[in-house]
C-alpha cells in the first residue's frame, strides 16, 4: 500500500495552539506529516525563519512520523520534492475558505496527484490566529495556553519594553 506523505504549509508566524492540534490530528491520518514553513517576507514575520522552524521542532518534540522544513517558492513543487500526494490546510471560519478555495485550484492545475485537504482546528482553538496573537502580546497580553512555552518566551523577547 502506498504511504500517504502530507504537507501542512504555513508561515507559522508563530506557531499555535491551534497549528498544533491540526498537526496531531493529521498524524492520526497521514503515514507522514512534512510541516512546511513559508519564508513568505510579503507577510513581514515577526521571527526569522529559523526561529519558526526551531519553535515548531520544540513543540513537535517527542511525536513520530513529523519533519518541519522550510522552503521558498511554490507549495507545490516542494510538496513534489518530498514525494507528498496530501496538502493539508486549516479553515478556521468561513473568511478562510475562499482564499484557499482559489490555492487548492491552482495547486490541483499544477499538479492533479496531489490532493488537498481541510481540516478544522478543534472548537477550543478556532478563533486563533498568529496575527491576533501577536497583537495581544505586543500590547502585554497573556497568551500562554494559547502558544507553545518556547513562544510565549519568544514573543516576551520581542516585545520586551
Amino acid at each position: 500500500m502506498k504511504q500517504i506523505i502530507a504537507v501542512y504549509p504555513g508561515t507559522f508566524d508563530p506557531i499555535s495552539n491551534g497549528h498544533l492540534d491540526l498537526i496531531k490530528r493529521g498524524l492520526r491520518i497521514f503515514d507522514k506529516l512534512i510541516v512546511a514553513v513559508a519564508s513568505n517576507p510579503r507577510k513581514n514575520p515577526l521571527f526569522t525563519i529559523n526561529e519558526r522552524v526551531n519553535f515548531i521542532k520544540e513543540a513537535v518534540k517527542g511525536l513520530k512520523n513529523i519533519e518541519v522544513e522550510s522552503f521558498n517558492g511554490l507549495l507545490i513543487g516542494f510538496a513534489k520534492e518530498k514525494g507528498a500526494n496530501v496538502i493539508v490546510k486549516g479553515l478556521r471560519a468561513v473568511s478562510d475558505f475562499e482564499y484557499e478555495l482559489q490555492m487548492s485550484l491552482m495547486n490541483r492545475r499544477l499538479d492533479t496527484h496531489i490532493e488537498t485537504v481541510f481540516m478544522m482546528p478543534s472548537e477550543e482553538y478556532s478563533f486563533l490566529s498568529s496575527r491576533i496573537l501577536k497583537e495581544v502580546a505586543s500590547l502585554n497580553g497573556d497568551v500562554s495556553g494559547m502558544v507553545p512555552k518556547a513562544v510565549v518566551e519568544g514573543l516576551r523577547k520581542k516585545f520586551k519594553k
